[in-house]
């Protein structure tokens, strides 16, 4: 044998394994199709499915000439070389014939490629629509306050909109507002309503000097806009650097904390909840404010942490603000929400949002 007719015989061989391995495929591409057709799939499927078969089948059978042909011709036979000649246009013949169902069937893969991309950016919108709306409600970004240091958490509960919100702004050149609220319920509805609350909030506290006027003002509109099968609980603290004073007032909200002159006291509830009487009343209390007081806000998700049937509790939150009170008001807010998490049995359900705000 020359050196030419061993080569063609590896040669041979390597087109024989070839083949090989492309029949196995064909014969598992064959198995998915007749599966397709059993459980009645779409039909593009089942024709992309068929594609496949085919074209792995037909690969197999083209590498299965060409290794009969490379053995021909290394025997050296004229006929035999002449028969594989036309063997091998066999291939070729069945490749025109096929050619234009394949060229379909890519445009039909490529279509479905574009509609399951489409699909997969709605999917992703429809995921990031509620995170973006919830940053609006709860910003991890708050605005650079001279004079105060402000942290922050707010963690979702199962819902997925929130109802709980937070907000922090400056009203005048030496008052500070702060302001954290819950809606009842969950969903989009409960949602909208705290963002109406919010940004309307924001309007009446630069309109009114008094925090308990602006929820007056607050509660009027937001009971002219809803069915009456909502309500809010809300809390504002307004700081003023200039006079030295704390002012606050509480729409049934749960009692916030303020570390003032080493005694801690709570900031209870000065009126009802917002939407429950559209005439309610509301007033707010003064306290002196000194440098380095600490003011805690939070929401409801927070002191009804569960373990079975005890709760975290607002002694709790007390608690640990009494343990180390000159810790940074984002360390205090994040451990809180640690040490909720560690009370809690399971996933903590409701929505939680802490706030807290510290005179430099």
């Amino acid at each position: 044998m020359t050196v030419t007719s061993a080569l063609l015989v590896i040669a041979a061989v390597l087109c024989a394994s070839a083949g090989v391995l492309w029949a196995r495929s064909a014969r598992h591409r064959q198995r998915l199709w007749h599966k397709l057709v059993d459980a009645n799939a779409d039909g593009d499927g089942q024709a992309l499915a068929k594609a496949d078969y085919q074209k792995d089948l037909h690969t197999a059978c083209l590498y299965g000439v060409a290794a009969v042909a490379l053995v021909a011709v290394a025997a050296g036979d004229p006929p035999s070389q002449a028969v594989v000649l036309v063997a091998l246009a066999v291939p070729a013949v069945v490749t025109l014939f096929l050619g234009r169902g394949f060229v379909r069937q890519a445009r039909v893969a490529l279509g479905r490629t574009e509609l399951e991309r489409r699909a997969q950016e709605v999917l992703t919108q429809e995921d990031l629509a509620p995170r973006r709306w919830a940053e609006r409600l709860a910003p991890e970004q708050l605005p650079d306050l001279t004079g105060f240091e402000v942290g922050r958490v707010y963690q979702p509960g199962t819902g997925m909109m929130a109802g709980d919100f937070y907000d922090v702004f400056r009203v005048a050149p030496t008052r500070v507002a702060a302001v954290i609220g819950d809606v009842t319920g969950h969903g989009i509805e409960a949602s909208i309503t705290a963002f109406q609350a919010k940004y309307l909030l924001r309007i009446f506290l630069r309109q009114f000097r008094d925090p308990a006027q602006a929820l007056e003002e607050l509660n009027g509109q937001m009971s002219a806009m809803t069915n009456g099968e909502e309500f809010i609980s809300l809390v504002v603290v307004v700081f003023d650097t200039e006079a030295g004073t704390l002012r606050y007032t509480s729409a049934g909200h749960p009692a916030s904390w303020l570390w003032h002159e080493r005694e801690l006291q709570p900031l209870r509830a000065t009126g009802p909840l917002l939407m429950l009487d559209p005439k309610g009343g509301f007033f707010s209390r003064e306290i002196p404010l000194g440098s380095g007081d600490l003011c805690l806000l939070y929401t409801d998700g927070l002191a009804e942490a569960r373990d079975g049937d005890e709760m975290f509790g607002e002694d709790r939150v007390a608690q640990s603000i009494k343990r180390d009170p000159g810790v940074a008001a984002d360390v205090l807010c994040k451990s809180l929400l640690e040490a909720a998490r560690d009370f809690s049995a399971g996933p903590i359900a409701d929505d939680v949002a802490i706030l807290a705000i510290r005179r430099d």
